[in-house]
């Protein structure tokens, strides 16, 4: 069994002109594997903190590095932020140019990639599933399904998608149980591969229904996930596996506890993942593996490298690399990206078409509606009071992974940016709840750690202060609705009436509604709403949207030392 050295040195990961270059002609394949050679080391990139030279010196031993590229929750594709981020067509730029230099290479994806998004509403994924098979032909690719995998609730979109896909797809907490044998047989658990002699371990989990999961007959995910890791990492060692690594799609609290089994399996190196969209990353440790996530649609990604030094104990580099317009376009790739674009607009020749016009840029990137108050998120959650006709209702919120466009909408407003934004069917519910009941409830979109959560809300119809260093379920400070004078504490045993979607109604996200009364059936759908106001305005000459206001934030977070955002 190997022991493990740590490497830990820092350097900038926005140094892309490192893989920038000419692009290679395709690697092939030889013996289920890529032979490529060594490209200069990035090494650790600690989120938010400073960065320096690299200390190791890897351009030896060329055979004996075996480099990961990771990425997650990938929706597109094509770029985002108008064509100048991310986009696969820029990582197989970075695959081949890794390629020039002589390692091993192996790709990582930590699920979500069929749905949702609007191509997959007419293809099911068919489109994501070419793209994947062009990066694993470059490199062999291995793949945790996400819960977005298993949206519909039919089996016939994943049926095709495993028959499609050339990649493998790991997870060792569920089943397939499809009644295809072919479909079924796809999902490889406690899976190894050969690399230089050595053996590498992945085991791979992804969310349980009561985490966000899915319940699907076609897809059981069932095992606890530290039980299960403990049987694959018992197995691994039996087995006297190398190198063990972990492949997720679980909340970043999940990777947390899982990373401390390093303790028990020094041979248990990292963990990379998905489900959280802006890049995560913990150190590597005695006691805990590392832990990296990247951007959603590869706006950032990972580069890893093990190095196995004379004395064949492993040593980790990595790297968060910027996806931009630094690197190139792989052409070949290109070439699938423009033909899915010329199906789209062959079937939807609409999609350009112009509804209406933006006053402001309107930002409705991951980055922004996942973590902060958004004039994207606000115009669309404004929509929702008037959702069951007047009076409007007093509250309205949606959860910001209702919104899937990653990008802004500026100028002419296109259906396509409608259709963008709600990658799936958002059909609204109205009731009433008492205003502490509401605070209670609310509660949920804050909890957690780390950035870019799904279920952090965009809200209308009041304003909220949050304190992110309590406790769970104690981070809302204030929370206030309109008065005649400005603004007030909500009332607490006062009924309100709120909108919100059926999606969170029914539990989804984390949000507990059983304290609401009088819920309606599902109504109005959200896009629908979205599309009229925006026609409405044009048709009266009017661009739609506004700034967010920092003098009268929707939401706010307390800054250290103060007791409060808003006044009393």
């Amino acid at each position: 069994m190997l022991a493990v050295k740590l490497a830990t040195g820092l350097h900038n990961p926005d140094n892309a002109e490192i893989i920038r270059g000419n692009i290679r002609n395709r690697a092939q394949r030889r013996d289920g594997c890529m032979k490529i050679k060594l490209a200069p080391a990035w090494c650790f990139f600690l989120l938010a903190a400073a960065c320096g030279d690299p200390q190791d010196d890897v351009s030896k031993s060329e055979s004996n590095t075996l480099t990961f590229v990771h990425l997650n929750d990938t929706y597109r594709i094509d770029a985002v932020e108008d064509g100048e981020r991310g986009g696969f067509a820029r990582v197989a730029s970075i695959v081949r140019e890794l390629q020039k230099d002589g390692r091993e290479l192996r790709l990582l994806h930590g699920g979500d990639f069929l749905f949702p998004s609007l191509e997959s509403q007419l293809w099911a994924g068919e489109q994501m599933v070419e793209a994947m098979n062009f990066l694993d032909a470059l490199a062999p690719m291995y793949v945790v399904p996400g819960n977005h995998e298993f949206d519909p609730r039919g089996a016939d979109a994943f049926i095709r998608a495993v028959q499609g896909a050339e990649f493998e797809w790991l997870g060792d907490n569920m089943r397939f149980q499809t009644g295809q044998n072919d479909v079924d047989e796809a999902l490889r658990q406690a899976f190894t591969f050969d690399s230089n002699g050595r053996t590498i371990g992945i085991f791979s989990l992804t969310l349980l229904p009561k985490d966000g999961g899915n319940v699907r007959d076609y897809a059981v995910v069932d095992k606890p996930y530290m039980d299960t890791a403990r049987k694959v990492l018992a197995k691994f060692r039996a087995a006297q596996v190398d190198v063990v690594i972990g492949l997720t799609h679980l909340h970043m609290a999940d990777d947390l506890r899982l990373s401390a089994l390093r303790a028990e399996y020094p041979e248990f190196l990292f963990i990379v993942g998905g489900h959280e969209h802006e890049p995560e990353f913990q150190a590597l440790s005695d006691s805990n593996a590392a832990i990296m996530k990247g951007a959603s649609n590869a706006r950032s990604i990972w580069q890893i490298d093990v190095h196995f030094d004379g004395a064949d104990t492993p040593r980790l580099a990595t790297n968060l690399v910027a996806v931009d317009t630094s690197i190139a376009e792989d052409p070949a790739y290109m070439e699938i990206a423009t033909r899915w674009r010329a199906r789209l607009l062959e079937l939807m020749p609409f999609l350009q078409s112009t509804v209406g016009s933006a006053a402001v840029p309107l930002d409705g990137r991951e980055v922004t509606v996942r973590n902060e108050e958004s004039n994207w998120g606000n115009f669309i959650v404004d929509q929702m009071p008037l959702a069951f006709r007047a009076p409007p209702a007093d509250l309205a919120f949606i959860n910001s992974g209702t919104l899937r466009i990653d990008d802004f909408v500026a100028g002419d407003i296109t259906f396509e940016d409608i259709g963008r934004t709600f990658g799936f069917s958002s059909y609204l519910r109205h009731m009433t709840i008492a205003g502490g009941d509401f605070v209670t409830l609310l509660e949920a979109g804050y909890r957690g750690t780390g950035p870019s959560k799904g279920y952090f809300p965009q809200i209308a119809g009041f304003r909220v202060c949050v304190d992110r260093s309590r406790h769970n379920g104690e981070r809302i400070v204030q929370l206030q609705v309109p008065d005649d004078d400005g603004w007030q504490q909500i009332d607490r045993d006062r009924d309100y009436s709120l909108v919100a979607p059926a999606f969170l109604v029914r539990g989804g996200d984390g949000y507990d509604f059983s304290k609401a009364r009088n819920v309606s059936r599902a109504g109005s759908e959200l896009r629908y709403l979205v599309l009229d106001a925006i026609i409405r305005a044009q048709a009266q000459g009017r661009a739609v949207g506004a700034p967010v206001d920092p003098e009268n934030p929707r939401i706010a977070f307390l800054s250290p030392g103060d007791e409060r955002c808003f006044p009393d």
